[in-house]
């Protein structure tokens, strides 16, 4: 099966940093990786910088091996994830 036809689906994405729901397009063979450097690219406008300052959570638990596959996760369509930094936030 070729790149061009396997198909595409959307993923829900919640970016903390930017307190935002972002829908993006992916296929089974996405990596974690490339969702999140996408999800960051649309919620925050512009490419991250320290992208590997943030990290994926899945079904309520941090995606540590963020070469994996969506499918090797047993994301659909519509799956939630979120991104979020790493690092705990101090709060005011």
């Amino acid at each position: 099966m070729s790149a061009a036809a396997t198909p595409r689906y959307p993923v829900r994405v919640m970016v903390m940093d930017a307190w935002d729901h972002v829908q993006v397009q992916v296929d089974s063979t996405t990596t974690v990786a490339q969702l999140k450097r996408e999800a960051l690219r649309a919620a925050l406008k512009e490419p991250p910088l320290d992208e590997p300052e943030y990290i994926v959570k899945f079904r309520g638990a941090a995606v540590l091996d963020e070469s994996q596959t969506l499918r090797a996760l047993g994301a659909g369509p519509n799956a939630p994830f979120i991104v979020l930094p790493a690092r705990r936030q101090p709060v005011r």
